[in-house]
């Protein structure tokens, strides 16, 4: 169940000849995949690319008919290998990961297959996560291109633009034998538009004529000595190869070229943030019309040097604007007009900064000192921008309180972490290995678990040289579902039975890869059209050799998690042990629930839900619940005590009765000021008598204490 559908959006995928598309950027994606002839597609979901893999799944039937294979692949490794089906056979293939963790996982298939070459199209589609929005660690998918010699293409963020990429991008990996990289930042994904569709096409060359006409050719296959002319090959014939087609097809753009003696030149896609900082400075219109010139890199691997040579030939100074560091681009530029003799002053990370992202505000002040360097008169006659007073920044960042990334409401997966805080207070801290996922905001208060974090699926190994028999307390690693099937298996669970780790695994099995919006995994338990669910963690790590497994059902069971996890750390059996905490994501839960909740109450009939609140009169005010959930639905309210001056805890409305609150005050031993609601739509006649005597017996017993309190006050 993926965080949203399609379903609708993807009909649009059926437009034909000369007809308006009109959409988002991911949707244009795969519109311009089916346009394009594309024989298979495969995949591993990821910010920012998430939604490719959710529109393709709901445009499953689509893809069906023109012919195309459409997987979901175990790691980004696989979806990089599934292109050695183009290696052969003029098969066109599409992959899509999120980088540069991705590409990281995919290197070694990808180097192998920049090696061999491909003879069929074959296009890597990179969501490149980079700056404010990203979760990541901060690197560039352009490192990746300049190391295996794939061709990076970094369109425009336009609709047009991203479609021409794709469909040009299959044709420069023909020309060139050369696999191409596709780069699009977070936002180029959501930018919606406007395109004029062709008709998709279904392959020339089928898959099914390649199982039935095999061909191999040794040369194309990375073994020596094949490999040393792979590298001959790549400079001799490949990259001329790409540079041709790259320049004759005009891939990369040049907008008032000889307007000023000196210009901009700039990533693809960083065109709409560059054009809006000439826009505010009046040398530049929303429609593209510019008065400083642009030499667009739409390809910003490989560059050519003839079209650089001749942007910059007949100006003073040039404006690379590279976002991220190193400055890759801005070393070649330096080399290849140096070496052709041309004096022309390269600014880049002198005026812009050289780490981060390219935000409009750092933009707008880059190009403003560039501007006022070489014609101050056109910055000068023009009414800048009026940036806010520092003073104002620091006393709105004063108001605005620091919000941490948590825990969805509900999430089964903060119980496991209260539990492990419970344990320590009998058994003291242990080290923790995190892995990547949801369960990563346990770092943060009000938990604080957490030294290290290695990679997806690698959260155990991350924990694998804690391993002596030196002392008698033991590491704990975190993986979840999604992790365990991407890496966690063999480079986690398999390892640890290898070298005999005496260490515990929790994997937290919520159902679905949650972090990456909800799409389905081996061990998912829902029933999937075209996937093979259901499938036991449990089974798989028994598989490998583990004996020590433990199960729990239901994670919100506060006590019984607590338990399991004592028993793993104190058990005097040796060797790796797993516990498996198995509850659905809240989030994808209340997405399937809640339409069937709203339809189940229009129809008429009875719905109960549960709620959790807190006694004012009970509560002490300690707050222990709050630092061992620190679920957003509790906080705290002032104490309605006029003799009590600590704030009371309180439980909001954006409750979904996990019942965490409650378990978390009986297996703690705090304070009985919890209670359990039932808030039942349509009530039966039965309901409706039970609640008015529940009310008046309440009532009265209200009213017996007030009468108590009054006559001892008496």
């Amino acid at each position: 169940m993926a965080e949203r559908s399609f379903a609708e959006e993807v009909k649009k995928l059926r437009l034909g000849e000369g007809e308006e598309f009109r959409g988002e950027g991911i949707l244009a994606v795969t519109k311009a995949l089916l346009q394009s002839g594309v024989s298979y597609v495969a995949g591993y979901q990821g910010a920012p690319i998430s939604h490719l893999m959710d529109v393709l799944t709901d445009a499953n039937d689509i893809l069906a008919e023109l012919g195309v294979h459409f997987e979901h692949s175990a790691s980004e490794a696989t979806a990089a290998a599934t292109l050695a089906a183009s290696v052969n056979y003029p098969l066109r293939g599409a992959v899509t990961f999120k980088s540069t963790v991705g590409t990281n996982v995919a290197s070694d298939a990808l180097a192998n297959l920049a090696s061999g070459g491909v003879t069929g199209g074959a296009l890597l589609i990179v969501g490149e996560d980079y700056g404010e929005g990203s979760s990541i660690m901060q690197e560039r998918s352009h490192a990746f291109a300049m190391k295996s010699q794939v061709w990076l293409l970094d369109p425009r963020p336009n609709l047009p633009s991203i479609v021409q990429a794709v469909e040009l991008g299959f044709e420069l990996s023909e020309a060139s034998n050369t696999p191409v990289m596709l780069e699009l930042r977070i936002r180029a994904c959501h930018v919606h538009g406007r395109f004029t569709t062709k008709a998709n096409k279904r392959p020339d060359f089928t898959l099914k004529d390649a199982i039935e006409r095999p061909v191999r050719d040794v040369n194309r296959i990375v073994l020596p000595p094949a490999s040393y002319l792979h590298e001959q090959e790549k400079i001799a014939r490949r990259w001329p190869a790409a540079v041709q087609f790259i320049r004759e097809r005009g891939l990369n753009e040049i907008f008032a070229g000889d307007a000023r003696d000196f210009g901009i030149v700039l990533q693809g896609g960083m065109y709409n943030g560059v054009l809006r900082s000439l826009e505010l400075l009046g040398l530049a219109d929303a429609f593209g019309n510019t008065q400083i010139p642009l030499y667009v890199l739409n390809v910003t691997y490989p560059l050519v040097d003839d079209e650089v040579i001749a942007f910059c030939a007949d100006k003073r100074a040039v404006l690379l604007v590279e976002e991220g560091q190193p400055d890759f681009i801005e070393q070649a530029i330096h080399t290849t007009l140096r070496k052709a003799d041309l004096q022309t002053r390269v600014h880049g990370k002198d005026l812009l900064v050289m780490a981060g992202e390219y935000t409009g505000a750092i933009l707008l002040k880059g190009v403003t000192a560039f501007v006022e360097r070489y014609a101050p008169q056109l910055v000068a006659s023009h009414n800048q921008p009026v940036a806010t007073p520092a003073t104002a920044v620091a006393v709105a960042a004063a108001e605005v309180r620091p919000r941490p990334p948590s825990f969805c409401t509900g999430c089964p997966e903060r119980p496991i972490f209260t539990a492990m805080k419970l344990v320590e207070r009998e058994l003291g801290p242990h080290h923790v290995s995190c892995d990547i996922g949801c369960h990563l905001f346990s770092i943060l208060p009000p938990f604080n678990i957490g030294a290290t974090t290695m990679g997806y699926g690698l959260g155990w190994a991350g924990a694998s040289a804690f391993n002596t028999a030196e002392t008698q307390k033991r590491t704990i690693a975190i993986m979840g579902d999604g992790g365990f099937w991407h890496n966690g298996l063999t480079s986690g669970v398999g390892n640890a039975v290898f070298n005999r780790s005496d260490n515990v695994l929790v994997v937290i099995d919520n159902g679905y890869s949650a972090a990456t919006g909800g799409q389905d995994v081996l061990s998912s338990r829902a029933q999937n059209p075209i996937r093979s669910t259901f499938n036991s963690i449990e089974q798989a790590v028994r598989g490998v050799g583990v004996k020590w497994v433990r199960k729990v059902t239901n994670t919100y069971d506060l006590a019984r998690m607590r338990d399991t996890l004592r028993e793993a750390l104190t058990t005097p059996e040796k060797g790796p042990k797993v516990i498996v905490a198995q509850s659905e994501c809240q989030l994808n839960r209340q997405r399937r629930i809640k339409p069937q909740i709203r339809k189940a109450i229009g129809d008429g009939q009875r719905v109960v839900r549960e709620r959790f609140g807190i006694d004012p009169d009970t509560c002490t005010g300690d707050h222990s619940c709050i630092r061992l959930s620190g679920c957003p639905s509790l906080t705290i309210k002032p104490n309605p005590d006029p003799l009590r001056r600590d704030p009371i805890a309180s439980v909001v409305d954006s409750c979904v009765g996990c019942g965490l609150c409650g378990e978390v005050a009986h297996a703690a031993v705090l304070c009985p000021s919890f209670y359990r609601a039932e808030i039942v739509n349509n009530p039966t006649r039965w309901d409706r008598f039970k609640a008015r005597v529940g009310a008046a017996l309440i009532g009265w017993l209200q009213d017996r204490i007030e009468r108590r309190l009054a006559g001892i006050a008496a």
